[in-house]
């Protein structure tokens, strides 16, 4: 009976298992059934980038004229101390502070007293000593016929001659006295050397001046012409030479430069400067080179001390290609901007770039003439966009000479004035 029941135990025990075995083999053929037809089924098609609007310049090398700026500040070309000449109490100011002068113009008066007393001193020592002269020549006259006929000696006419010599010299010393007062007595009256802008004074009426001391009583500035000097920088000069030297940049004959000055206001002053002067040696607290031009300056608009831009024309770069200054992108290092090949695909483009041109650049390395660079929409560029070029860039239009072309393609680029329209559309 134990056996029996042993036997049905075994047999329930193999059908249990026997089921969940079918179970198991029932769930996988289902999970690969399923597998099967997830991998049969295709994923949706990612959405499409849009295209990108953009406006291209075809760009061209050719000789452009380059500007140089430079901070500079203005300087009479004659700044004049107006001093005391000799010691005595200032007695009038009789010009207005701030007020233009004129050559000669009375500026302050002394105390003339002392010095018309002095004159008339020196005079009177002049005409004792002509009185004296003529005595001398008076008794020379009288001792030259006796001591021709030897009655006298010759030690008598020796001393006639001798004192009227000394006489001579007396008179021309008292001469020298009486002109030595007659300018101590002009120095009362101080005048003005020049035209020009004064300046406040610095000795009031009534104080005691001496020309070691207290001698400055105030400044006359020239207006007319006026100096405009401003700095260029070690590096700057030697980047200048290196271009001159490879052609890259071209100095006018006789490096006669024209300087424009632009005021804090940026107006532009109406006269054109020239350069005159330029230091010889680098200046050891700063490290700069001086450069100054003159200006006629005849309504004296410009005054001493303003700080101005001085705009250096005159020089020429050959060949030079600008671009746009909105289409050169700052990276992480260096500047770049975005170029089309001939299937219009945007590539990344490392450019150096040097000065301003208006509104453009000039590109001293990185690119070529007949490239086709990308100048609004560039900042939404990226390797794997998609081009649409919709207009010509904003306030750059084609001149009618040089009309913007529509190529085929659909794609059109526009003349920048020194750079080209190319109406084929796409690069070959």
């Amino acid at each position: 009976m134990a056996f029996v029941s042993e036997r049905i135990l075994d047999c329930c025990w193999f059908a249990r298992a026997s089921r969940r075995r079918r179970a198991l083999r029932f769930v996988s053929v289902a999970a690969v059934a399923l597998l099967s037809l997830a991998a049969c089924k295709k994923p949706p098609p990612e959405a499409q980038k849009p295209a990108v609007d953009v406006t291209v310049v075809t760009v061209a090398a050719q000789s452009t004229p380059v500007d140089f700026e430079f901070t500079a500040q203005t300087q009479s070309s004659r700044e004049v101390e107006i001093r005391a000449r000799v010691d005595g109490f200032l007695e009038k100011r009789m010009y207005t502070e701030g007020a233009l002068v004129e050559s000669g113009q009375v500026m302050f008066l002394m105390d003339k007293r002392p010095f018309e007393a002095a004159l008339q001193t020196a005079k009177g020592a002049l005409a004792q000593q002509q009185a004296r002269l003529f005595v001398t020549q008076q008794n020379l006259s009288r001792v030259k016929p006796l001591a021709a006929m030897n009655a006298l000696s010759k030690k008598d006419l020796d001393d006639a001659v001798g004192n009227e010599k000394q006489a001579e010299a007396a008179v021309i010393s008292a001469q020298g006295e009486v002109q030595t007062a007659q300018l101590n007595l002009s120095y009362t009256t101080i005048r003005s050397p020049l035209k020009g802008l004064s300046s406040f004074a610095r000795v009031q009426e009534g104080s005691y001046v001496t020309p070691t001391q207290s001698g400055l009583l105030t400044y006359v500035y020239q207006l007319d012409p006026m100096w405009v000097n401003f700095s260029i920088s070690e590096n700057e000069l030697l980047t200048y030479r290196e271009q001159i030297h490879k052609g890259q940049l071209h100095f006018p004959p006789d490096n006669r430069f024209d300087v424009t000055i632009i005021q804090a206001d940026g107006s532009i002053y109406p006269q054109t400067g020239r350069i005159d002067f330029t230091n010889p040696a680098f200046s050891t607290e700063t490290g700069t080179f001086l450069v100054r031009a003159v200006f006629a300056n005849p309504k004296g608009t410009l005054r001493p001390g303003q700080f101005v831009k001085a705009r250096v024309t005159g020089a020429v770069r050959p060949n030079a290609i600008l671009v746009p200054q909105r289409a050169v992108l700052q990276g992480a290092k260096s500047h770049f901007v975005w170029v089309l090949d001939g299937q219009s695909k945007p590539h990344q483009r490392v450019i150096e770039v040097g000065e301003w041109h208006g509104d453009d650049w000039f590109v001293t390395n990185g690119l070529r003439a007949g490239e086709r660079v990308i100048v609004d929409g560039a900042i939404r560029v990226s390797a794997d966009s998609q081009i649409r070029v919709t207009s010509a860039p904003a306030g750059n239009a084609a001149p009618a000479s040089a009309p913007a072309a529509m190529s085929g393609s659909g794609v059109q680029e526009a003349s920048l004035g020194h750079n080209r329209t190319e109406g084929g559309g796409a690069e070959k």
